[in-house]
């Protein structure tokens, strides 16, 4: 079983000793990572560039991800050979299975993540039809420290799984509940059974009402982002990308809501080749479709990224 943006579990890593101290990957070591790109279209091999606005990732503070959890990281060429999911003619569908209610303020529109995701993967992506998440039908628990809902993970991924339809790449649930992976953590944003295509998180702690914070003019917008950034790296495992440990990227790992909301929307070359060697978009319309997708929900910064880079790339 895979599980990915855990949150700190009751007894953490830290109070064990914690993980040894991580080094941060220099500049030939990320090079590497990527590996050779010569005999790539140019288009692609200018996307890859790592001296152009990409950040290498940052050392890590003591309640952070890789401060916790020792990560050697994944280079492109041991993706290349790793036993992942691949989409086919028979499975390329993204779907998103909604678990329990979704509506009502803090919850992000399912038809935007819909969109998000296929510009994001450049696959096409459906919704299921929302399932009901009756509380006799699965483990549950009260939170020692918030007094609320959790739904066991391992119960949701087992369900999911019965429901996989046949044209499927990957089957998400989503969920507005709390989830826990185990008696022994306090929650987890999300987990999955990788090889198996399924996997379930929740956007419960994205909306800043969760622990009684207030909800500040345009709260909307950043539960969408938070929701969008989180789908992304939720799904991005299922293409068999690992956390990543050379950049700042989508795919790092997280401990905690203020690392998960620094982490940029957007893929580190690495990572970024990862997925376009599984689905084989173009480049340039891929960043053009995210740019949309950036512009019209008012992500300006993930938008003037993008647009950067779509200059580097065709060289204007």
């Amino acid at each position: 079983m895979g599980a990915f943006a855990i949150a700190l579990p009751l007894l953490s890593t830290l109070a064990l000793g914690g993980a040894p101290d991580f080094r941060v990957p220099g500049p030939e070591e990320r090079r590497r990572a990527i590996g050779d790109t010569s005999d790539l279209p140019e288009a692609l091999r200018r996307a890859l560039d790592p001296a152009a606005g990409f950040e290498p990732i940052p050392k890590p503070g003591p309640m952070d991800w890789l401060a916790q959890h020792p990560e050697s990281g994944q280079t492109f060429e041991e993706f290349r050979r790793a036993r992942r999911n691949c989409p086919t003619l028979k499975q390329a569908v993204l779907y998103l299975q909604p678990l329990g209610a979704l509506g009502g303020a803090g919850a992000p529109s399912l038809d935007t993540l819909r969109e998000f995701a296929e510009a994001f993967f450049a696959m096409p992506t459906k919704i299921l039809d929302p399932v009901a998440l009756e509380p006799e039908k699965f483990t549950t628990r009260l939170n020692a420290f918030t007094g609320k809902r959790q739904f066991l993970t391992t119960d949701l991924l087992q369900f999911l799984e019965k429901r996989l339809p046949e044209d499927a790449f990957s089957l998400l649930g989503i969920t507005l509940e709390d989830l826990y992976p185990d008696p022994r953590w306090n929650f987890v944003f999300g987990q999955a059974l990788v090889l198996r295509r399924v996997g379930v998180y929740s956007f419960a702690r994205y909306d800043p009402a969760f622990d009684g914070s207030p909800r500040e003019k345009g709260f909307e917008k950043l539960v969408l982002e938070r929701s969008c950034r989180v789908l992304a790296h939720e799904a991005g495992h299922m293409f068999g990308l690992r956390h990543c440990v050379y950049f700042r990227c989508l795919m790092n790992g997280s401990n905690h809501l203020a690392e998960s909301d620094a982490r940029p929307i957007h893929l580190c070359p690495v990572c970024l080749r990862k997925l376009q060697y599984s689905v084989g978009f173009n480049v340039v319309e891929y960043y053009q479709k995210i740019f949309h997708f950036h512009r019209t929900y008012d992500f300006d910064r993930e938008a003037q990224w993008v647009n950067r880079r779509l200059e580097h790339i065709m060289g204007t």
